[in-house]
């Protein structure tokens, strides 16, 4: 945010002043912007967020849109807070569902995960429990990829590679491979 004003702190525009003075790329107006409308804005996100750190983050992207797209609001729609408003919930909602905020709230370190669960014993083979011979009654593509990923040690990414697969494909392959041999078990 651009510094406050030397000028009067208690100034305070109507959002016609307010908005040509924004259409006019006035830093000053940007500071009074935020001196009167940001807590209730905050306010607005925190309840959307629930974390007041990412409840900060998601007010300055929300102001600098604001300031971006200042052309786009129209008074004969709404007020400028109501305005204001939508952008910064609707911003706090596209953080949510993002894929980055679901990896940030569920992440844990990997000694904390790894922690959970018990190693493998190493006398634990797959031939124990014949999972080789039922493999063999797969079709030649789910056998290959199994063989791959489950006897040879290989990751998606490099049976895919080693298959000349696309990883999406060796991915769908090795899920239908799977329920195969969860059938072919029973």
């Amino acid at each position: 945010m651009p510094s406050t004003p030397p000028a009067s702190p208690l100034l305070v525009l109507d959002e016609a002043q307010l908005v040509q003075r924004l259409l006019a790329r006035d830093e000053h107006a940007l500071c009074l912007l935020y001196r009167q409308y940001a807590p209730t804005l905050r306010h607005a996100i925190r309840r959307l967020v629930r974390d007041e750190e990412l409840t900060q983050d998601i007010l300055q992207e929300g102001l600098l849109r604001i300031w971006l797209h200042i052309g786009r609001y129209d008074p004969a729609r709404g007020r400028l807070f109501t305005w204001m408003q939508r952008i910064c919930c609707y911003h706090a909602i596209d953080v949510l569902r993002s894929a980055t905020h679901h990896l940030h709230t569920r992440g844990q370190s990997l000694e904390a995960d790894a922690a959970r669960y018990l190693p493998a014993p190493t006398t634990f083979h797959p031939e124990h429990i014949g999972l080789r011979e039922l493999t063999q009654r797969l079709s030649p593509p789910h056998r290959a990829l199994i063989d791959l990923l489950y006897f040879e040690g290989y990751t998606h990414v490099e049976a895919a590679k080693e298959l000349g697969l696309p990883l999406g494909t060796a991915k769908t392959r090795a899920r239908a491979a799977l329920l195969a041999l969860s059938r072919l078990a029973r």
